[in-house]
């Protein structure tokens, strides 16, 4: 600090602290000192409550009767009883000292939302689904584009283009796919968000007439229902996403082509370079089997050119989550 203060006179206060990276108000503080070099401390203001009023104010806050209530109401209380403890701002201070600044109102606190965990081991176990807007001929038309997608193969089972987004329409949608898969009732879960169509009554009625349990997202996050929100990322993505769409009939022709290429043409990162269709109905190992012989000759042939020797083709996973369950760490495997 005394460098500077050295400093200070020749490049000016503000280039000498900063760059000794010292806090300039800490020089001006030092300036304002007395000559003893002990700084003054502020004093005390005469409007503060003594210790013991302190101490009356806070016995009144823990009174039965105020424990729930927010400091306004209780000065209110005590006015009303002719009594003046303190300010409802003192009041608060008082709290934020002992640590006491909460919510003390006496109201119905609702639990938060349970945590959605899917795990799907085979097809038609848990499908995903959501519905999109899709760009209209002119600014402010959309239509609405019902995409359901099972969460192991991620295969879209069923897809929609509709001019609204209703319950009505979701539930036809849903009846559909689960009638084309042949699903059998209590087998099945679907898994949504909490847009008006997935929570109405018409969809819950037809859940429970199929025997379909249905899942929820949590109230804004939008990272509950991630499998759908991805697929929809490659289906706006894709080079043949048009800026927009004629009608809805354009819109199912050009569904009609890109759905059938996605099931059956794209080889999907997720499920092992595999096309959603060769795992939904389980051609997994006649796939993997053909690529592995196709890598077995390359190997054969320069196995120079591959140093981490024999090279085995990746399946896809075993178990599909959404939300997976957070692992148990042991002590022992804990490294340092």
């Amino acid at each position: 600090m005394r460098a500077a203060e050295d400093l200070a006179p020749s490049v000016g206060v503000a280039a000498a602290t900063r760059s000794l990276g010292v806090s300039r108000a800490t020089v001006y503080r030092r300036r304002r000192a007395p000559a003893s070099g002990r700084i003054r401390r502020p004093r005390p203001s005469t409007r503060a409550l003594s210790g013991g009023e302190r101490q009356v104010a806070l016995d009144v806050l823990h009174e039965d009767r105020f424990v729930d209530r927010a400091p306004a109401a209780v000065v209110a209380v005590l006015l009303d009883e002719g009594r003046y403890v303190a300010s409802e701002r003192t009041l608060y201070r008082i709290l934020a000292a002992n640590s006491e600044v909460r919510e003390r109102r006496d109201q119905l606190r609702h639990p938060p939302r349970a945590v959605p965990r899917l795990c799907a081991k085979a097809p038609r176990q848990v499908w995903t689904w959501d519905i999109t807007p899709l760009p209209g001929p002119v600014r402010g038309i959309f239509f609405h584009l019902y995409v359901m997608l099972d969460l192991f193969s991620r295969y879209v089972v069923a897809w929609m283009v509709a001019l609204r987004q209703t319950g009505e329409l979701a539930a036809h949608f849903v009846e559909d796919a689960v009638r084309r898969e042949g699903v059998e009732p209590g087998t099945l879960i679907s898994h949504s968000d909490r847009g008006s169509p997935m929570t109405s009554l018409s969809l819950a009625l037809k859940y429970a007439e199929l025997g379909v349990a249905p899942s929820k997202s949590r109230p804004r996050v939008s990272n509950d229902n991630p499998f759908s929100e991805s697929q929809f990322k490659t289906v706006k993505y894709h080079p043949s996403y048009p800026d927009a769409f004629f009608d809805d009939e354009d819109a199912r022709r050009h569904f009609d082509g890109f759905f059938r290429w996605y099931n059956h043409e794209h080889r999907h990162g997720g499920i092992a370079s595999l096309t959603p269709a060769d795992v939904h109905f389980g051609r997994i190992d006649a796939v993997v089997a053909r690529r592995q012989a196709a890598l077995d000759a390359a190997f054969a042939a320069h196995p120079e050119r591959f140093p981490r020797g024999r090279p085995l083709h990746p399946r896809p996973p075993q178990e599909v989550w959404i939300n997976p369950p957070l692992a148990v760490v042991e002590p022992s495997e804990v490294r340092l």
